[in-house]
């Protein structure tokens, strides 16, 4: 046998191990907890996505469903935990739009946008909630326009992080309304909400999940929402568009991806435990009412959704001027 048969027989070999070995994991799998990593603090819109599905899909997998918050840098901290992690189905992340928007708006990132993932599927989008302290001197959004007109640069809102969906949201209300108001970035919306009630920051352009519930409970007090349309979680509540700024609009998806290499096997049982929680009527509406319109799709399309964004995105940045060294 010469050298180069041997050398094709050896990798053709190894090949062939390499298959067998991912579909024997795969045909056990999950054979011990699933860890899902959301990268932002508790509290705040992936957290509560996660908790509202955890123990359903603990149920449709036989395993128990562990979800891990690992904050910081607007998600890229707990994300490259999951772009770290061993591609055998243990570790997923929950991740929103923003990882589009930091694939420009970070001159390095400690990860591939796409090749370090395998996208599972879309879970939903949602618009976003401007909210007020209850004691701004603003009960609607021409009130608004018009206090930070009056004292520029003394309004703050609070935000995910730089570069977050409330970040840009804010960024493009003040460009579109000729305001200057000062950003201040947190390591998740639930510190953000926290800081909201007690008056420490001014207002948020914040995830629905985690602001609706404050809303209706006094807390907090709506101005506008921020989708192409009125939010069936606030239906009386209008549209930052409708409210006196044409033009406007912001909203946030969230998917769930896993390593790279994923074994198609184990990418398959994920999406369909994923997807059978999705189509529960009870999750449908606990979602709905935090004004969260769930929208899953096959990793495919989930692939080119990831792709056509940070393509999309990365002209928002550039035209808000927003930039991370």
């Amino acid at each position: 046998m010469t050298k180069r048969a041997f050398s094709f027989r050896l990798s053709t070999f190894a090949f062939l191990l390499g298959v067998a070995c991912a579909s024997a994991l795969a045909q056990g799998y999950p054979s011990r907890p699933v860890r899902i990593v959301s990268p932002f603090a508790a509290g705040g819109g992936n957290d509560a996505i996660c908790r509202i599905m955890q123990p359903r899909l603990t149920e449709n997998l036989k395993q128990q469903v562990i979800i891990e918050n690992r904050a910081g840098a607007n998600g890229i901290v707990g994300t490259e935990v999951a772009a770290r992690a061993a591609p055998d189905g243990y570790t997923i992340a929950l991740i929103p739009s923003g990882h589009a928007v930091n694939a420009t708006l970070y001159k390095k990132l400690p990860f591939d946008s796409i090749r370090d993932f395998t996208p599972i599927t879309l879970v939903g989008s949602s618009p976003l909630v401007l909210a007020v302290h209850p004691s701004l001197p603003a009960k609607n959004v021409k009130e608004l326009i018009g206090l930070a007109r009056a004292r520029p640069g003394q309004l703050t809102y609070g935000s995910a992080g730089v570069g977050s969906s409330g970040h840009l949201g804010g960024a493009q209300f003040e460009t579109l309304t000729g305001t200057k108001m000062t950003h201040i970035p947190y390591k998740g919306m639930g510190i953000v909400v926290v800081d909201l009630m007690s008056g420490q920051v001014t207002m948020t352009f914040g995830t629905s999940l985690s602001v609706v519930p404050h809303v209706r409970g006094g807390r907090l007090r709506a101005l506008a929402t921020t989708g192409a349309k009125r939010s069936p979680a606030l239906p009386d509540l209008p549209t930052v568009a409708e409210a006196g700024v044409p033009g406007y609009e912001a909203s946030i998806w969230y998917g769930f991806v896993a390593p790279a290499r994923l074994p198609a096997d184990i990418l398959n049982r994920l999406h369909s435990a994923i997807v059978a929680v999705l189509q529960l009527p009870e999750t449908r509406e606990r979602f709905a009412a935090q004004g969260l319109d769930v929208q899953h799709n096959t990793p495919e399309e989930f692939a080119k959704l990831l792709v056509a964004d940070i393509g999309r995105w990365a002209k928002v940045v550039e035209r808000a001027g927003v930039r991370v060294d």
